[in-house]
């Protein structure tokens, strides 16, 4: 396949957005059928096409390193992304500080739940589509935060398994619900669009992780809480 090279330049008006996105603010294998239990190799199987295309995440890595387009999906996915090339690879390399403890207690609470389940609207693994969407989303989040930083690209590249963007039988239309409302231009690609919405996660989640609730209690001036008593760490799942 000839080697396709697009480059746009970054307006400013991305960065701005990106900046003034506020926020308000142990890792698990990911519970899937053994079927589905494999490495991520295509982070996306793009279904919303007039064929199937899948992406290998080394297209990926050379986009987000070089800006260079060497696939055809990549190339239609950032055509209908709403944004330039530039402006989806300086979203996705993008860093967030995040305390794992907060990102995950955020991700196992009835609104991460609900959040996890309203970000794989289309976007799901390929083999088990929405069964363990919820699931293999957060394993994948989790996994990037360890370090204390996640971005869309760490987030990507930690998919347990393949996963795909479907439009099929008239259940999924192929389109994401981007986390980031007001940021988007309203009834454009840019509020739909699988990369724009990659694009806006990690900021999402850095907004809604959840402070310990003994930290807390220790910044509070006043008396300092009584020690707690040795218990057994479980596992996040």
């Amino acid at each position: 396949m000839g080697k396709l090279i697009r480059k746009s330049p970054s307006p400013p008006v991305f960065k701005r957005i990106l900046a003034g996105l506020f926020v308000g603010t142990a890792v698990t294998a990911s519970v899937l059928p053994a079927s589905a239990a494999v490495d991520n190799d295509l982070p996306v199987r793009w279904n919303t096409g007039g064929a199937v295309w899948s992406t290998h995440q080394s297209a990926f890595d050379t986009f987000l390193d070089s800006g260079d387009i060497t696939d055809r999906g990549l190339e239609g996915g950032l055509a209908r992304s709403g944004w330039t090339s530039d402006e989806v690879k300086s979203g996705m390399t993008k860093t967030y500080a995040v305390n794992l403890v907060g990102v995950s207690r955020f991700l196992y609470s009835d609104a991460g739940v609900k959040f996890l389940k309203n970000a794989t609207n289309s976007y799901f693994p390929y083999y088990s589509m929405n069964t363990y969407a919820v699931q293999a989303l957060r394993s994948a989040i989790i996994s990037d935060a360890k370090d204390g930083s996640i971005s869309s690209a760490g987030i990507m590249k930690a998919l347990p398994t393949d996963f795909r963007l479907a439009d099929f039988c008239n259940t999924y239309t192929g389109a994401q619900n981007i986390c980031a409302e007001g940021r988007c231009a309203p009834g454009t690609a840019q509020c739909t669009s699988l990369l724009s919405w990659y694009v806006f996660l990690p900021a999402c989640i850095q907004a809604n992780q959840m402070a310990d609730p003994v930290a807390m209690v220790r910044d509070t001036p006043g008396p300092a809480p009584a020690p707690m008593m040795d218990q057994p760490v479980r596992g996040l799942w």
